[in-house]
């Protein structure tokens, strides 16, 4: 019974996926649902199964492609799956990554600054825990690195000034921008948002590093405490 299941199966599973793969190669992603991207990518990994109900549910219970791509390996495997899936599920992830990141590399970034916005939202807006990432700036405001330096809020962040500072001379950086994600999904600043900006902003200055920038990202939006006014 299970085997004339399967074999009843495999034609139909196997018509399915041929009929998504080309459309993928006629006309490219355009018009693909997200789910259908999700459920090409399971087929990978998971053959001889539909896996558009799969796909369906890890996008309802992430909510959404970026939180689904974004989530650690771990979580990944409490939701049952495997390695191999995992790992197609990461490796699109980290082409998405890789693309966004080669539009800014080796261009000025405050003239680039719609690109890092996309790159940085897609990093690190839907991440579950906090994380502060410094990118590191030349003379001509071109990024030379691009660091996560610590994680968890910013409350006790003032710990870790002198540190991004002792890095940015270490790089020979003269400009730094500082990002961060709230993983509530609200890019609001808060109050040691705030203090941290400014105890780098001084620190900065007796140093000549230029602080351009603090990034909040959250999955509703970003914000910019230059544009606020508050640098």
């Amino acid at each position: 019974m299970d085997a004339r299941a399967t074999n009843d199966d495999e034609p139909l599973s196997g018509g399915h996926r041929a009929r998504l793969r080309k459309r993928l190669l006629d006309a490219g992603p355009r018009g693909f649902h997200d789910y259908e991207l999700i459920e090409y990518l399971l087929t990978l990994t998971i053959p001889r199964v539909d896996t558009k109900p799969l796909a369906k549910r890890l996008l309802h219970d992430f909510g959404g492609i970026g939180p689904l791509l974004s989530s650690s390996a771990d979580t990944l495997r409490h939701e049952g799956l495997t390695d191999p899936t995992i790992a197609a599920l990461k490796i699109a992830e980290a082409t998405a990554l890789r693309m966004l990141e080669a539009r800014v590399e080796d261009q000025p970034v405050l003239s680039s600054w719609d690109a890092l916005g996309d790159y940085l939202h897609a990093a690190m807006a839907h991440r579950r825990t906090e994380e502060v990432r410094i990118l590191f700036l030349n003379a001509k405001n071109v990024l030379i690195a691009n660091e996560a330096l610590w994680q968890g809020s910013v409350d006790e962040a003032s710990v870790h000034v002198r540190e991004v500072i002792a890095r940015a001379i270490a790089l020979g950086a003269t400009a730094i921008i500082i990002v961060h994600n709230h993983p509530s999904g609200d890019p609001t600043p808060s109050q040691q948002d705030i203090r941290l900006t400014r105890d780098l902003v001084e620190a900065g200055r007796h140093m000549k590093v230029t602080v351009h920038d603090h990034v909040i990202v959250g999955a509703n939006g970003r914000t910019s405490l230059r544009s606020l006014g508050l640098i």
